[in-house]
């Protein structure tokens, strides 16, 4: 590196520092390349680590720990009625938030890369100019681009730090505890901040402009946690659209329109939550030539190579699921593919997990995309009504389901709705990436009562050998 006139020569260049792009500059390291990780961030982490993942799980466990403690009155253990101190909470996640910042941080020195605060921006195929930092350009062999994504904004309104209309960075500084929120959308990020403004007491009303929650997950996963929900929030109103929104003094005068009727209503905060974006924007990829899709994201091969053969892009930035395990995974492919490996995003099982209460978590095939594509398959169903271990735990409204080739009996997919739903998963993952029949899930053997044996007795359906269900009455 040359320092002398603020321009670095690096190897490997990795534009952002959230789970793509340090999962690409440590794994790059790991391999003997030199690594340049740039975000305007002073640390990395990224949105997952100091507005999304980490910040959103760490609220959402101590709102399922208040209803926990409610729902035990029905079990014979009462509380007193939780006492919230907001400084507190927000206090330990930021030491939540801190500890894994500064792991990061350490891991980066150990590794020799080098951290520079700034934002990067390409000026041609082989430099990037950054702003805001000591080094002024940056030469590059190889570039790794992760730059995220962003919360999308309602047209025509205009989304304001402090602001009482939010975005889900927004809801996760917790100023406060509304007496009445209004979430605006029907995916994973409006029902999670949904639920944990319920759970600290806010009477939450979300309305969602399609005719379902959770669109693109079988409708059958979605059903318990929808029938939670309606008891948790103060109304679910789908088919509605959300046609002005003006911020007060003290509230936001919100105007709706169902069934071409329309209505007016006031609440003390907004939650916006109608997806995210990729960000590609203000990056210069013009002046370096790299091809994008009709919604900024960048267009990647399964190498995650761009048309530009050396630079590469990971993550949010390439639109798809935008998951942070899927970020990481692709990082490291870009980061072995720039190394000279045989690497590739050949991915057969993405698990997703929706971190409500029931968690909901799927990963293969689902049963609506065997249904568009008019593909074969078996679908058996185990209700959570008759796990054992469920009924300890008063969470019989789960359920897991299986799905497979009818033809030679391979795990296709898997989907789970209940407790524990995030650790599941991983079973069904490797179970499918594996190529294992049902027979192997059913065969091995589960420990007893656990929410695990829900998913051998979906695979003992399909065999007919279901212990706590007769075969063929598990839909």
């Amino acid at each position: 590196m040359v320092m002398g006139e603020l321009v670095v020569d690096t190897q490997v260049l990795v534009i952002g520092s959230g789970p793509g792009g340090y999962g690409a500059a440590f794994r790059a390291a790991d391999l003997g390349l030199e690594v340049t990780l740039v975000d305007p961030a002073p640390r990395p982490g990224g949105v997952c680590l100091f507005q999304g993942c980490i910040p959103s799980k760490t609220f959402l466990f101590l709102s399922e720990l208040i209803d926990d403690a409610r729902r035990a009155s029905a079990m014979g253990v009462s509380f007193a009625e939780p006492s919230i101190d907001l400084a507190r909470v927000r206090a330990w996640r930021e030491q939540v938030v801190d500890s894994m910042a500064k792991g990061l941080t350490t891991l980066c020195a150990r590794r020799g890369i080098e951290l520079i605060s700034g934002k990067a921006r390409f000026e041609s195929a082989d430099t990037v100019f950054v702003e805001d930092a000591a080094v002024r350009r940056i030469q590059f062999r190889q570039a790794i681009i992760a730059t995220g994504s962003h919360p999308l904004a309602l047209p025509g309104v205009p989304l304001v730090a402090d602001g009482r209309i939010m975005d889900s960075s927004g809801a996760l500084a917790l100023a406060d505890i509304p007496e009445r929120l209004l979430v605006i959308g029907g995916g994973y990020i409006g029902l999670e901040l949904g639920s944990l403004y319920a759970g600290l007491g806010s009477r939450v009303r979300l309305v969602e402009l399609s005719d379902r929650l959770l669109g693109g997950v079988d409708r059958d996963l979605v059903l318990p946690l929808q029938r939670r929900l309606e008891q948790a929030f103060d109304s679910i109103r789908l088919q509605t659209r959300v046609t002005g929104l003006k911020e007060c003094a003290d509230q936001v005068e919100v105007s709706l329109e169902i069934d071409g009727r329309t209505s007016t209503e006031s609440v003390e905060r907004v939650l916006v939550a109608i997806g995210r974006a990729a960000n590609s924007d203000g990056l210069g990829l013009d002046r370096a030539g790299v091809r994008v899709g009709p919604g900024g994201e960048i267009v990647v091969d399964e190498q995650q190579r761009t048309n530009v053969a050396q630079i590469f892009a990971v993550g949010d930035v390439c639109g798809g699921m935008m998951l942070a395990h899927t970020a990481t995974r692709q990082g490291k492919v870009a980061a072995e593919v720039i190394a000279g490996q045989a690497s590739a995003f050949d991915v057969r099982a993405v698990p997703a997990v929706v971190y409500t209460d029931p968690q909901v978590a799927w990963c293969g095939l689902s049963e609506e995309q065997a249904r568009q594509n008019k593909l074969p398959v078996r679908v058996e169903r185990f209700p959570w009504k008759y796990s054992g271990r469920a009924a300890t735990m008063g969470a019989t409204d789960g359920l897991t389901k299986l799905l497979v080739d009818p033809e030679s009996g391979r795990i296709l997919g898997l989907g789970i709705t209940g407790r524990d739903a995030e650790g599941l998963i991983a079973e069904g993952v490797l179970a499918i990436e594996m190529g294992a029949l049902a027979e192997d899930l059913a065969l091995s053997i589960h420990p007893h009562p656990t929410l695990s044996e829900t998913e051998a007795e979906a695979a003992e359906l399909y065999s007919g050998s279901a212990t706590h269900l007769l075969a063929g009455k598990g839909g």
